[in-house]
């Protein structure tokens, strides 16, 4: 099994202080930083938008992790072209009828690509884009607002999913879990198979700590 990694959800920061938030971030040793942009049509919400991506990659050189949840965002892309090679650009499947087509744009734009999937899509509908795709992000819960319960049946989604991938001979393929990544259960969502962790309001931004000691407790707990 990989080194779980983490990727602290930046729609979770304190926007008055989120330079400096991010900063602790990085000295934390974060290995990506996520960033979820919404259009409040895919989903019920607007949070981040692609200047907020731009302005963190010109004080951060932690890779992003750019998460669309926007309707068709192959209209979109260009508005990341700022983004690299460590970077990933993740698309809902669910969100555009020419899945494909914005994968391989993503590729085209020197970008590693992401494909995402709520609670309920199937993951056997990656079957023929498995050449497209470097990671798999699982939504375990539906998309749009922290602070919500992980939705069990996601857990076995995500061991399905490992195996399926492992079947297919496409281990190199990351799978990301996001949706209530909390102290209590990122062990189980690590044994399911996840190798990377979205990291929000229930573990790296509780107020139950700071950053520094809640980001050492989750690494703690993913290292099994």
């Amino acid at each position: 099994m990989r080194e779980g990694k983490i990727s602290p959800s930046l729609m979770c920061v304190d926007v008055l202080n989120a330079a400096d938030n991010i900063r602790r971030l990085e000295k934390c040793g974060a290995d990506y930083l996520h960033i979820d942009i919404m259009d409040n049509h895919f989903v019920p919400n607007i949070t981040l938008g692609p200047d907020f991506a731009q302005a963190v990659r010109k004080i951060s050189k932690v890779p992003l992790d750019v998460h669309l949840m926007i309707e068709k965002p192959e209209n979109f892309l260009s508005q990341y072209s700022f983004l690299g090679p460590e970077d990933i650009l993740s698309v809902h499947y669910e969100a555009t009828f020419h899945v494909q087509k914005a994968l391989a744009a993503i590729r085209g734009m020197g970008v590693r690509p992401g494909i995402a999937l709520n609670p309920a899509t199937p993951f056997t509908l990656l079957e023929h884009i498995l050449d497209d795709i470097e990671l798999v992000l699982i939504m375990t819960v539906n998309p749009g607002f922290s602070g919500q319960k992980l939705i069990p049946a996601t857990l076995e989604k995500i061991r399905r999913l490992r195996l399926w991938l492992e079947e297919r001979g496409r281990n190199s393929v990351l799978i990301a879990a996001d949706g209530n990544v909390s102290f209590e259960y990122a062990a189980h969502i690590r044994q399911a198979g996840a190798d990377l962790f979205i990291a929000g309001s229930s573990s790296v931004f509780s107020p139950t700590g700071s950053i520094e000691d809640n980001y050492a407790r989750l690494k703690n707990v993913i290292s099994v």
